[in-house]
């Protein structure tokens, strides 16, 4: 089976759909599928739910389907770097869901394993916690989490063969193998293929099994959110 296409937006043909969940890998701008998430702006499709542990900047990975208004609710970790996400959220044109970055991953997890819910401590007594059922064990108070499912993953690795196994490269690893587990159908945006059997087994950070579309973006952007460095001596 050949999970090859010539663009991203070909990879997400006849996938994606009004109203849908994705999930979309990443963490800030490390390790996020920028050509898929343009090829899903150029879509059209709105009212979508992403789940993804930040929400892009201003201008650049998740931060367009902002700006184009095709987000109706995020369900995310950190926001704090995309003014037009605090501008919809505070005006009430953006629905928003807090996760913990724990919570969020154990969540995604859970929704690949078909776990339908579980406990943890994190963000008991919060407004987090409000509306969720908490129990008792062992002296310690819980809140429970469901597992998230989702219709559509896209993620981002640095190297897959031709049967769709990855290679993450180092941090930007990060959410993207949750996701894609989490998706009913997962599209993988990376550096380059090579044939099967090239990677090492013990070097295959997702099996090809989780992955249903692969499509190269040779020479990804990689943006740096915040630039810091050391003033010359």
């Amino acid at each position: 089976m050949n999970k090859e296409y010539a663009s991203a937006a070909a990879a997400l043909d006849g996938l994606i759909a009004d109203g849908m969940t994705l999930a979309v890998g990443g963490f800030g701008l490390c390790g996020i599928p920028e050509a898929l998430i343009a090829a899903l702006r150029d879509t059209g499709k709105r009212d979508l739910t992403v789940a993804s542990n930040n929400a892009g900047v201003d201008g650049f990975g998740l931060g367009l389907l902002l700006e184009s208004r095709q987000i109706k609710k995020m369900i995310s970790s950190y926001v704090g770097e995309n003014k037009e996400f605090e501008r919809q959220y505070l005006s009430g044109e953006l629905e928003l869901e807090f996760a913990p970055q724990g919570t969020l991953a154990e969540r995604l997890r859970a929704g690949g394993a078909g776990i339908a819910a579980f406990y943890t401590r994190t963000a008991y007594g919060t407004k987090i916690a409000e509306g969720k059922e908490t129990r008792e064990f062992d002296g310690h108070h819980y809140v429970m989490e469901r597992g998230l499912p989702v219709d559509v993953a896209l993620v981002k690795a640095e190297v897959a063969d031709t049967a769709g196994n990855l290679r993450f490269a180092k941090t930007a690893r990060n959410f993207n193998p949750l996701a894609a587990t989490a998706g009913r159908v997962c599209v993988a945006e990376v550096e380059r293929i090579v044939p099967t059997g090239e990677i090492a087994p013990d070097d295959i950070h997702l099996p090809g099994i989780y992955v249903d579309r692969i499509v190269v973006n040779a020479a990804p952007e990689k943006r740096i959110e915040k630039r810091t460095v050391r003033e010359a001596a």
